[in-house]
């Protein structure tokens, strides 16, 4: 059988039988042609592409421009059309039809394609249409779907789609299944009377009692399904390692490890203590914060050309760390991130709540800016979409973005859904709002406000050298003219000790700006940035540029917020600096109507649309004022209702991935259709149920899955238990058994590697050098130098080089304090990979390459924390004769929680001894770090080379970490062992 015959039998098996073609055109062809083809083939009568006019049976049988009949009755492989959809007669000169590889038909519904045509590709006309669908309409209902109704599509058809109902899971309302009666017996279950061990065998080891934990009732029922036997469970030093990283994000001590193992507790009692104990932990908030920024894409600079600092982005960082720690309802976590200003407004006290103002921030998260190159609205829009599109991702799990230019292609999202939701935000203004700091945030460190101010002054003298050798050239000018000067002279003395509106000394272009006023005559006034060289016009735009920057910087200190308010909107063509809330802004300004935008242009204005939300969820209405403000938190209050199906299902979905690396629903961000489905649909509907049930808790949830069997598991099963799983097909080894369908249904805990935060929090807790301060402003760990100082073009200047903070307290912050700019990233966390915060991470992928053998074995960051755990290894088992092998077993508890087996010491102490050896040998010299770096640049106006310096302020007080030429031999040595720990799987991963 030849490949074409083959596939044709295959189109014509998979084809669901039909009465006839006719009634294949009016079900299939009609509307697949509406879709597909008829944007370029029909819609437009003056813009007929190719020629082929496909709206009716005539048009086609005409044919086009090949002055063919595109179609040929009950022969389909002589038929263009057919040639074309099916891709593969490009050599004959068919182009591929549509021309979009997405848009390519299905293998369906090339099916139908080829049936209508071998059917004699009727085409009824509008009466029989209809009396067709009358006919067959229960039939098809049945077969195609249902229709969902809501606020209305574009077109008639998209309004009547009808969808798959799996499909649509995620609208329904959430039930409350009851909990399967499903129960493992332990394997440690007594021995058969005979006194062999018990066969493997559901039935002997399936019991029909409801589980200890309602969870595992539900994932026993899928294990039972399948005849799956789960691993056994870990055990103590396992699982407290696990519940450690997965609360904290850090390893535990070795002390906490030997408390939690010796306690003599039962298992389970043992394990909810040491939970609750994480809970209160304040890192917990620090690492479960951390999942949350990734969502929302938390930065502290904006992105796009001009990346100018979000200076008071942090106090939004903390707020969430601050949210998790207190245990903040999640329907309130909601309202205060959506509509705190509101909410604040609402309360009527004399100051407003700080917080609450903060929380706002969450609205700003995504990249942004406004120059004076772009256009105004088109940055409105950008902001507006970005706003709307996070909305739909972080708390519904519906990329809205879909919408913006058409009706959803898959969900009951039309793009009037999107507009009206849009419309929600319409008066959503952004601002740096006044809020004290509150008694709990972390203001220490404020003293690193000095370096900012020198380098203002660096810059303000660079423009004050300037002004002079601009006013020492006019005065030439004037001179050489034989002009009278007096009145420049007279200029010079009015501006001289006054401040231009930037806040800097008045100078040569103040003096100019007299003279204009005076009305004196353009030839007698000196030409602008007189006297200057190619040099100098880089320098004045660096300067100049560079306290713009400052302002944004310098509002790190101060107390504002990175917020909203709601208002009309303002007339603003550029930012230029940090923004403020008006005080009549309700009154002055263009109260923004919004329109569906056809294709998303701003200047394609259609009909008008009023705030709502998802119609399609009709089962939960809510109305939303068209008031300026109270907008958000109406629609927070919509999100965060009990009854919304989306809300508690997206947010018990994300904690349970964060928990096992998986998401019950695959694609955290996506409910909608193309989303993976639920793996455990009863399990998160008994999941969401619960968690509003009990107060909307998150850490009631960690409780709940934690103390379950399914997260007590060991990471690895039998070769036994597997050749039990694989004996049913027979068809696979144990060998060639993947491990995915063990991890899917959850029968053995899936290792994962620890993500980059995690790495790097997690060397500096065990070489002892962790700072555990929470929140405050950013810090800034050492970075690879070449990264470091790169030459960064933004706001139309060159970004300051990355300066490490100069004390190690600051630099050895978590993680989660690192300054965080979108344009300069810390290659460490990039090749491990850290998400990037322009857009939402709903899960973080580990990639396995060999930059990261580089990162974490060659690295100078990895060997500076090799040898203060050294040190430290050395410091707590001192190294007296005969206690070396204690310093070995010091370093395995610290890093692996446990003691070394008795191979791993006699290699560990070789190495220690090869390395002292060869390191006697060496010699190493402490670099002092950079205190400038000169760049060379082509400067702008004149196309010319210059350079210019710009200097390191924070290395002046830069006090470095313990060196290799601090360290003696035997130090360097054990370093050398301590660099080969930190690069094991066992620190490296979580099993």
């Amino acid at each position: 059988m030849n490949p074409r015959t083959a596939a044709t039998l295959f189109l014509v098996l998979i084809l669901p039988p039909l009465a006839s073609a006719e009634e294949l055109f009016a079900r299939r062809i009609q509307p697949l042609f509406k879709e597909k083809c008829l944007a370029c083939h029909g819609d437009d009568s003056r813009k007929i592409k190719g020629g082929l006019d496909m709206r009716t049976r005539a048009g086609l049988l005409k044919g086009g421009e090949s002055e063919k009949p595109s179609v040929v009755p009950g022969k389909p492989d002589a038929s263009p059309l057919w040639l074309a959809v099916t891709r593969e007669h490009v050599d004959e000169n068919w182009a591929a039809m549509p021309p979009k590889e997405n848009d390519k038909l299905t293998k369906e519904q090339l099916a139908w394609v080829k049936e209508w045509i071998t059917g004699g590709a009727p085409w009824p006309d509008a009466n029989r249409l209809a009396e067709i669908s009358k006919a067959n309409a229960d039939k098809w209902s049945a077969e195609d779907g249902i229709t969902v109704k809501t606020s209305g599509g574009l077109s008639a058809e998209w309004t009547n789609r009808r969808y798959k109902p799996e499909n649509l899971w995620a609208y329904q309302p959430v039930r409350k299944p009851a909990v399967p009666a499903v129960s493992i017996q332990s394997r440690s279950a007594q021995p058969a009377a005979s006194g062999a061990p018990s066969p493997l065998k559901t039935e002997h080891w399936i019991l029909n009692t409801l589980p200890a934990n309602p969870i595992d009732g539900f994932i026993n029922q899928k294990l039972a399904t399948a005849n799956a036997r789960p691993a056994p469970l870990a055990d103590r030093r396992t699982l407290i390692r696990r519940a450690t990283f997965d609360l904290l994000g850090l390893p535990p001590t070795p002390e906490e490890v030997s408390a939690f193992v010796q306690d003599k507790d039962s298992d389970g009692k043992a394990f909810a203590k040491l939970v609750d104990r994480l809970l209160a932990s304040p890192h917990y908030g620090e690492h479960w914060g951390r999942h949350w920024l990734d969502v929302v894409r938390y930065a502290d600079s904006s992105g796009f050309a001009n990346d100018y600092a979000r200076g008071s982005t942090w106090r939004y960082r903390d707020y969430v760390v601050r949210a998790f720690n207190s245990d903040k309802p999640y329907d309130q976590f909601i309202r205060e991130q959506l509509a705190g200003d509101e909410l604040a407004e609402a309360s009527q006290l004399s100051t407003l709540d700080s917080q609450l103002l903060v929380a706002t921030g969450f609205l700003r998260m995504g990249p942004w800016e406004l120059t004076g190159m772009e256009v105004a609205k088109v940055a409105r829009q950008r902001f507006l979409d970005d706003v709307t599109d996070s909305v739909g991702q972080v708390f519904l799990a519906h990329p809205l973005q879909c919408a913006r230019c058409h009706d959803h292609k898959f969900d009951p999202v039309p793009t009037r859904d999107y507009y009206s939701f849009q419309a929600v935000f319409s008066t959503t203004q952004m601002a740096d709002r006044p809020a004290e700091f509150l008694p709990g945030e972390n203001i220490d460190g404020f003293e690193e406000k000095k370096n900012l101010e020198q380098r203002r002054e660096f810059y303000l003298a660079q423009l004050k050298r300037l002004d002079d050798k601009s006013l020492a050239a006019a005065r030439a000018w004037y001179a050489e003219r034989k002009l009278d000067a007096k009145v420049f002279e007279q200029a010079v003395e009015e501006v001289t000790g006054k401040t231009d509106k930037r806040g800097r000394e008045a100078g040569y272009s103040e003096v100019r700006a007299v003279l204009t006023r005076r009305g004196l005559p353009e030839a007698q006034i000196p030409p602008k940035l007189i006297g200057f060289t190619p040099e100098d016009y880089g320098h004045e735009r660096i300067a100049r540029k560079g306290l713009e920057r400052l302002k944004w910087e310098l509002e790190r200190f101060e107390p504002v917020a990175f917020a909203v308010y709601g208002g009309r909107t303002p007339e603003v063509k550029a930012v230029v600096n940090p923004m403020r809330m008006p005080a009549n802004r309700v009154a002055i300004g263009e109260l923004e109507e919004t329109c569906i935008l056809t294709g998303g242009d701003p200047f394609s204005p259609a009909a008008k649309v009023a705030p709502g939300a998802l119609s399609a969820i009709t089962h939960h209405a809510s109305r939303i004022t068209n008031s300026i403000t109270g907008r958000r938190l109406d629609l927070a209050n919509w999100i965060a209702a009990p009854d919304n199906p989306l809300t508690a299902r997206v947010m018990v979905n994300r904690i349970w991935q964060w928990h096992f690396g998986q998401a019950l629903a695959g694609n955290p961000n996506n409910f909608g259709a193309t989303g993976k489905k639920p793996t455990h649909p009863e399990l998160l509907n008994w999941l969401a149920a619960t968690f509003v049930e009990r107060g909307w808790s998150v850490k009631a949830m960690h409780r709940l899955i934690m103390s379950s069997e399914a997260y007590r598991r060991g990471a690895v099963i039998s070769e036994e238990v597997i050749s039990n799983q694989s004996a049913k097909g027979a068809a696979k080894s144990p060998s060639q058994l993947s491990t995915d369908s063990l991890i899917t249904n959850y029968s053995l805990f899936n290792p994962r590697r620890l993500t980059a935060e995690e790495l790097r929090d997690a060397m500096l807790r065990v070489s002892g050098e962790l700072n555990p301060a929470l929140g405050g402003i950013p810090v800034r760990p050492e970075m690879n130098l070449e990264a470091a100082l790169q030459p960064r073009q933004v706001m139309g200047t060159f970004a300051e080089a990355w300066q490490p903070s100069p004390k190690p307290e600051q630099r050895h912050r978590r993680s989660l304090y690192a300054l965080k700019i979108r344009g300069l990233g810390d290659p460490f966390m990039e090749v491990f990979n850290a998400p990037s915060p322009d857009l939402s991470c709903e899960a973080r992928e580990a990639s396995t390459v060999t930059p990261q053998v580089f990162a974490l074995f060659n690295s100078k960051a990895t060997y500076d924390r090799a040898l203060a755990f050294a040190s430290r290894a050395l410091r707590e088992r001192a190294a007296a004769s005969g206690q070396r092998p204690a310093v070995i077993e010091r370093a395995f508890q610290l890093a692996f929680n446990r003691a070394p087996k008795p191979d791993e010491l006699k290699t560990c102490l070789a190495h220690w001894d090869a390395m002292t050896v060869r390191h006697r040998t060496l010699k190493f010299e402490t670099a002092a770090p950079p205190r400038s770096v000169t760049r060379e640049a082509v400067e702008e106006n004149t196309g010319e080379k210059f350079k210019f310096t710009e200097p390191l302020e924070a290395a002046a007080d830069f006090v470095p970490d313990l060196q290799p030429a601090g360290a003696s031999p035997e130090l360097r040595g054990l370093a050398e062992v301590c660099l080969v720990l930190l690069n094991a799987n066992e620190f490296a991963y979580v099993y």
